[in-house]
């Protein structure tokens, strides 16, 4: 038994030391890889925290790059060590490579979409955006995905496709946001005082943006009423508690004031039909 076992590693030594060396060579390759992936991926997300501040969105799609490039690579390396002819490698996977994109094309639509949006940056990650029936704040944008949350708590998934090809509105991109609060003054009141009372309830607000400044306009002129529209600007964060608030001020004020807030009516007019009575002969 000794001798068949002297037999087999005088034989098979070598190949067995090229194999347990091309084993030691790529667990080492796949050791680098992985603590320059970590090193990267480290140094990404301190480019979000640091001095630099590179935006979110940027560093999401640099780490899956990151990862995936790191990977082909130290793949590639670990081929040549075991003596795989990576070109005609190269070549097959290439025209594997058409044979899968034609089968996947929804998936590769999505990830080119993904990187034409990384490169226009029409959001970032914490905007709000609306499209289509969707509306949400960005929580991450990956290479085939984009997921929002709804203002009420909702998880939603979007492909990047569809994203790239439906009008989009960024409502955070501004920075602020113009609201119109309607208000409503029946045809006996005074057009006047009513400016007069908005005038002061917006004086008092210093969450209104002073440029552009503040619009009083008459907006029209309805079948039971007058309707006015204060147009404000105000900065993102401040526009819901802003528009709130004075939904409800201003009705309060203009009862104070004795202005009256009508309701839509309509004047009913009911016409009896008399009949004529014929004298016999």
């Amino acid at each position: 038994m000794k001798d068949k076992i002297l037999d087999l590693w005088n034989n098979y030594h070598e190949i067995v030391f090229s194999i347990g060396w091309k084993i030691i060579v790529s667990l080492i390759i796949a050791a680098i890889g992985l603590l320059i992936t970590k090193g990267l991926k480290k140094l990404i997300n301190k480019t979000s925290t640091g001095k630099l501040k590179v935006d979110d969105t940027i560093t999401s799609v640099l780490r899956y790059v990151v990862s995936y490039g790191i990977f082909i690579i130290c793949l590639i390396m670990i081929l040549n060590v075991f003596g795989v002819n990576t070109a005609s490698l190269l070549a097959i996977l290439g025209a594997a490579g058409i044979a899968v994109g034609l089968a996947l094309k929804d998936t590769l639509t999505n990830i080119a979409a993904g990187i034409i949006l990384f490169f226009v940056g029409s959001y970032r990650i914490g905007e709000f955006i609306e499209f289509d029936t969707y509306n949400g704040t960005v929580k991450e944008i990956n290479l085939f995905t984009t997921i929002l949350e709804t203002p009420d708590g909702i998880y939603i998934s979007v492909q990047n496709s569809f994203i790239l090809g439906t009008p989009l509105k960024n409502i955070s991109r501004n920075g602020r946001r113009r609201m119109e609060i309607p208000v409503r003054i029946a045809y006996s009141d005074s057009i006047e005082n009513a400016f007069n009372v908005l005038n002061e309830l917006i004086s008092l607000e210093t969450r209104f943006l002073q440029d552009p400044p503040v619009q009083i306009v008459v907006h029209s002129m309805q079948d039971s009423y007058i309707s006015i529209v204060v147009r404000a600007w105000a900065k993102i964060p401040d526009y819901w508690d802003v528009y709130w608030k004075h939904m409800r001020i201003f009705r309060e004020k203009f009862e104070e004031a004795g202005l009256f807030i009508p309701f839509p009516r309509q004047n009913v007019h009911i016409i009896q039909e008399r009949q004529l009575s014929i004298p016999s002969a």
